[in-house]
């Protein structure tokens, strides 16, 4: 870096660290580093939304201060007739900053139903790809504590089980990559006033709007069980508690899956004895889950559904032999016991 862009970048710094006498943003500040705890290297998936935006200004912050490298990455999912050149905008905006990032793009064919769904699906599996071929294993989103209230009730209206309601957790793993949330115990008004006071604009997205989808309607939902007294700290709690009931069960799957599976060396093929299938279902359920989704390599599990369906064959049909397939898998049963590996 020649002397004048260095003198250019030491400016930059310290403007962006004169953001922190607001008591305010010391305050959210503060918390995010007692919650990031961060030594390595890291990337920040971007949107250009207030909350997206306060996390890039908190993890620049954190950056100079713990002398890390961060790496930010914009997604354009092409979606929207103005999306590349609100990418643009947002890419210029953090580079009045000293904030360098980059634009991933989706190509290909468009989705007409399920969008957010799989928009989401794709930014996650684009920068899986650059955490790759950066050698990095962690990636952090700008999701917080409303995002959370919202993932919930969004899993009811499923009919998602114990662990679909509590999997929005702060940390994730996922192809070998850790994905942390270290906004999910900030409220987005606190984030929005980051934002607000440091690039004095964002990135307002339409689709936040619009009805047709169902986050919006649960997100108008929450704003009126709000007004009708909704207690967000006893929410947490519920949450907390529903956690505590998870990890127990979390403890037996992790048990039925060692005393009760063999894994061939090469892990194309895992061996599963009668008493795997002799627990609680729902030990029996997420055991398979997460066989099905290692020898088929999948970035999601299968639905839950033709798990169950599956489970259910097994224990009833007393034919000596089945075969299934299902998530990239061939499932066997000779006898008593049960074979699983990867289809070609």
């Amino acid at each position: 870096m020649s002397p004048k862009n260095l003198n250019v970048s030491n400016k930059t710094h310290k403007n962006l660290l004169n953001k922190l006498r607001d008591k305010r943003i010391f305050q959210i500040y503060r918390k995010f580093e007692n919650v990031l705890k961060l030594k390595q290297d890291f990337i920040v998936g971007v949107s250009g939304g207030p909350d997206s935006l306060a996390l890039c200004f908190l993890t620049k912050i954190y950056a100079i201060k713990k002398s890390c490298n961060v790496y930010y990455y914009i997604i354009d999912h092409r979606l929207r007739k103005n999306s590349t050149s609100e990418a643009q905008l947002v890419k210029k905006l953090l580079k009045k900053y000293n904030i360098m990032s980059n634009i991933l793009k989706w190509y290909g064919k468009k989705p007409k139903s399920n969008i957010q769904s799989l928009a989401r699906n794709k930014r996650y599996s684009l920068l899986i790809s650059q955490a790759k071929k950066l050698d990095i294993n962690t990636i952090l989103t700008g999701h917080h504590l409303d995002d959370l209230y919202e993932n919930f009730f969004i899993r009811i209206l499923r009919g998602s089980g114990l662990n679909g309601l509590v999997s929005f957790s702060e940390k994730t793993f996922t192809n070998e990559v850790n994905f942390l949330r270290p906004l999910i115990s900030f409220e987005k008004k606190h984030l929005s006033y980051v934002t607000k006071n440091v690039f004095k604009t964002y990135i307002e997205d339409p689709s936040n709007e619009n009805n047709k989808f169902k986050r919006v309607r649960i997100r108008k939902l929450i704003k009126h069980l709000q007004n009708d007294g909704l207690d967000k700290n006893k929410f947490l709690l519920t949450i907390k508690n529903l956690k505590d009931s998870n990890e127990t069960i979390k403890f037996y799957v992790a048990k039925n899956l060692k005393d009760n599976s063999y894994i061939y060396k090469d892990k194309s093929k895992i061996i599963l004895n009668e008493q795997f299938f002799n627990q609680p279902h729902e030990v029996t359920f997420r055991s398979l889950t997460e066989i099905i989704k290692f020898v088929g390599k999948k970035y999601y599990p299968v639905r839950g559904k033709k798990i169950s369906t599956i489970i259910d064959k097994l224990k009833r049909d007393k034919s000596i032999s089945l075969k299934f397939t299902l998530g990239n898998c061939i499932i066997y049963k000779v006898h008593q016991s049960i074979i699983v590996l990867k289809e070609h």
